[in-house]
Order: C-alpha cells, then sequence, then structure tokens
C-alpha cells in the first residue's frame, strides 16, 4: 500500500473541499439570488469541467501557472517558482476541476429556500447577513454536506487533471489514483487491486454520509 500517496490525496481532498466551500458559497448564493443572463452564462462556465476532457483542463492549467502567462509570471515573482508540479498547482487544478461539484448543490439549496422567509426577515430589518447567516445557511445545511462530501469524493478520485498540472513525483505530487495506475503499468494487479479498493471504500464512505442525512431529514420531517 503506498501511504504517501494515500495521506497526499487526503490532505489534496482536504484542502481543496474547505477552499471549495469558501469560494463556492457566495458565488452560488449569487447565482441562486437571480435570473440574469449573466448568471447564466457564469453557471455554465462553473460547469464547464463537468463536460471537458479532464486533461484538456490540466493543460490549461499547466499552461495558466508556467511563466508563459501573465498569471504564471506574477505567481514565479511572489513566490520564486512556477505551481507547476508542486501540491498547490494540485490544489488549483482541482480547485478548478472539482468546482461544480460545490455550487450546484449549493445552488440547488439556496433556491429552495422559501423567498417569503428571506422577505420577512428583511422587513424585521435583518441586515443582508444576518438574513443569509440566521436563515439561508441553517435552511441549506444538507446542501452543504452534500457539496462537502461531493468535492471531497470527487478530489479523491481524480486522475487526469493532477497527472497533468503535478506530474507524478513521489511524496509531492503522486496521489493515490496516479500510484494505481504505476501498479498497473508494473503489471502488479494485486497492488493495484489494494490501493483501488481503499478509493472504493473512501467513495462509498464518503456517498453513504451523505444519503444518511438526507434518510435523517426525510425521517424527521415526516
Amino acid at each position: 500500500m503506498d501511504f504517501p500517496a494515500l495521506g497526499l490525496t487526503l490532505r489534496l481532498a482536504c484542502v481543496t473541499t474547505l477552499l471549495l466551500l469558501l469560494v463556492a458559497t457566495p458565488l452560488a448564493f449569487w447565482i441562486a439570488s437571480g435570473r440574469g443572463v449573466g448568471r447564466r452564462v457564469v453557471q455554465a462556465i462553473v460547469a464547464l469541467p463537468l463536460v471537458l476532457p479532464p486533461t484538456v483542463l490540466g493543460f490549461y492549467v499547466l499552461m495558466g501557472l508556467g511563466p508563459a502567462t501573465a498569471v504564471g509570471r506574477v505567481v514565479v515573482w511572489c513566490l520564486g517558482h512556477s505551481l507547476a508540479f508542486t501540491f498547490w498547482g494540485l490544489v488549483v487544478g482541482s480547485v478548478m476541476y472539482s468546482l461544480p461539484f460545490a455550487v450546484q448543490p449549493l445552488v440547488a439549496g439556496f433556491s429552495g429556500v422559501d423567498r417569503e422567509l428571506l422577505e420577512t426577515a428583511k422587513v424585521l430589518g435583518a441586515s443582508p447577513w444576518v438574513v443569509f447567516q440566521k436563515v439561508m445557511v441553517p435552511l441549506s445545511k444538507m446542501a452543504f454536506v452534500t457539496a462537502a462530501v461531493l468535492t471531497f469524493a470527487h478530489t479523491v478520485g481524480e486522475f487526469g487533471v493532477v497527472l497533468m498540472v503535478g506530474g507524478d513525483i513521489p511524496g509531492v505530487t503522486r496521489t493515490l489514483s496516479i500510484s494505481i495506475f504505476d501498479q498497473v503499468q508494473e503489471a502488479n494487479y494485486a497492488g493495484a487491486n489494494r490501493m483501488a479498493l481503499w478509493l472504493v471504500v473512501l467513495s462509498f464512505c464518503a456517498l453513504l454520509a451523505v444519503y444518511a442525512k438526507g434518510f435523517r431529514r426525510g425521517a424527521d420531517l415526516g
């Protein structure tokens, strides 16, 4: 079992999930609070990773992080090196690749909140932040759980994007999915099977958490 790759994968999934919840929450709230063309365009852009091949997205992230682009040159100037083939480069690629898995559940959750409750809170003098914190968030708890779990599970299983952006550097960018690929290339099917089972178990437990939470919520409402 490649425990360094497992540890790196879990670290990547945790960091990506945390960052995406911070980014996706205001973005999803903005998308859900109106129906303008601009919001639909942004929503389509957010959903692009669902239909783009991972290698395409990984290629553009790799190019964007390199010194050939303005963003890449700024990063090199600030850090002294490129983010390509580093852990934080993997984080950038993972955030972009898993963005729709965080945004879409939150958009659905925010859109499902009764607008009359929000308007009532505003009439009673609550500020927009208080309305969001005290009304919107509590009524969208399941959406946050779903977004977190789907983002975590999706990041754990990433292959194409992390391979393009980070390569295959042991202890630095070699995730569990890349390690499985290496084992198959070496015809070590028993080792690949053991690591693949870890991914199956992690993904199953993550999805089970979502469905168990949804079942308990349905039972409480019943």
